[in-house]
């Protein structure tokens, strides 16, 4: 796809991966219209980067909140090409102490609201034969850790919808990838309390990845990818 000109939604755009792949797309001359929750970050970059960024401030859990991220698009630029379905928290520890509203808000968030951005978009897509979608799941979508009991079955849960929609929409023209990162060095890990190490992967580097796949051409699907740290560890002090 030549992203110049192109219209992308992406969710959880505001901060971490998310703004990363925003504004990695802004660059390449794509229009980007970005959803969260914080309307300060968004009209951050909306001064930024002019009539090219569309804030829209929403929830991916609320359908109303999707229809309406959509209505705003197709007001402003008419389709969407690409959609980034990065919107995701994480709340960890032992299963017996999980609250169901822990176990709720991730299901929520990073398997729902996947579901609902990607059933708003998929027509527009099916309407013109052609698009993108790019599910960015974690590694927790493919091996199962303790404590991450919530948060493994929404990123599991994304890898099976991704690759059952990946089959549903290759006739169209529609592309699907599930992006599956290790540790990135985002805000993601601060409310857990997990610090930060200089061996996490930079989210410049995930959103580079992330713009190759888009930039394929039309014919070449890269369905899965797997992005790690060479050494996962803190560095040694």
């Amino acid at each position: 796809m030549e992203l110049n000109g192109k219209v992308a939604w992406v969710t959880g755009a505001s901060r971490g991966l998310g703004r990363a792949f925003s504004e990695a797309l802004l660059e390449r001359g794509a229009r980007v219209a970005g959803m969260a929750r914080s309307r300060s970050e968004l009209e951050e970059m909306a001064r930024r980067w002019g009539e090219h960024f569309l804030p829209v401030l929403g929830d991916v859990r609320r359908p109303e909140d999707v229809e309406r991220a959509v209505e705003q698009i197709r007001a402003r630029w008419g389709t969407i090409h690409v959609l980034i379905n990065n919107a995701g928290l994480g709340r960890f520890g032992n299963v017996e102490e999980l609250s169901l509203e822990d176990w709720q808000v991730q299901i929520e968030t990073n398997l729902t609201g996947v579901f609902l951005c990607t059933r708003a978009a998929v027509p527009l897509m099916k309407a013109q034969r052609y698009g993108h979608i790019v599910n960015i799941s974690s590694i927790a979508g493919l091996l199962g850790n303790p404590q991450l009991t919530a948060y493994n079955a929404s990123k599991f849960g994304v890898r099976g919808f991704s690759e059952a929609l990946m089959k549903e929409l290759r006739d169209f023209g529609i592309k699907v990838t599930c992006v599956y990162p290790g540790s990135v060095d985002t805000p993601f890990f601060d409310p857990l309390g997990m610090p930060r190490h200089a061996n996490m992967m930079r989210p410049e580097e995930v959103a580079r990845t992330v713009v190759f796949i888009l930039e394929t051409s039309d014919n070449f699907l890269i369905s899965e990818i797997v992005l790690r740290p060479l050494n996962p560890n803190p560095p040694a002090t």
